[in-house]
């Protein structure tokens, strides 16, 4: 079974998220996957610096992927929308 680290940023304040990482490696985890869309990249960015400087010095981003999801809106019938995604690893 594996193990699921990924904490996932919404609309809460960007020190929930920061604790979620930190409890995340506490218990025992060797990597925690901060994934984002759309305007919740900004506050995924900012998490993983306030885990990195603040809290966890030892802590190191190892990989950054970015991307695109398409979707239909609920509220159109027609047509798709992009939106950015990002997917930040980091690992003690």
């Amino acid at each position: 079974m594996a193990e699921n680290n990924a904490v996932l940023i919404g609309r809460k304040p960007v020190m929930n998220y920061v604790l979620a990482c930190i409890t995340l490696f506490h218990a025992g985890a060797k990597e925690v996957n901060v994934k984002a869309r759309g305007k919740a990249i900004c506050r995924a960015i900012d998490v993983v610096e306030v885990v990195r400087r603040r809290f966890l010095p030892d802590v190191k981003v190892t990989k950054i992927g970015i991307g695109t999801d398409k979707f239909t809106p609920q509220d159109e019938t027609d047509g798709q929308t992009n939106v950015s995604t990002i997917e930040i690893t980091i690992a003690r």
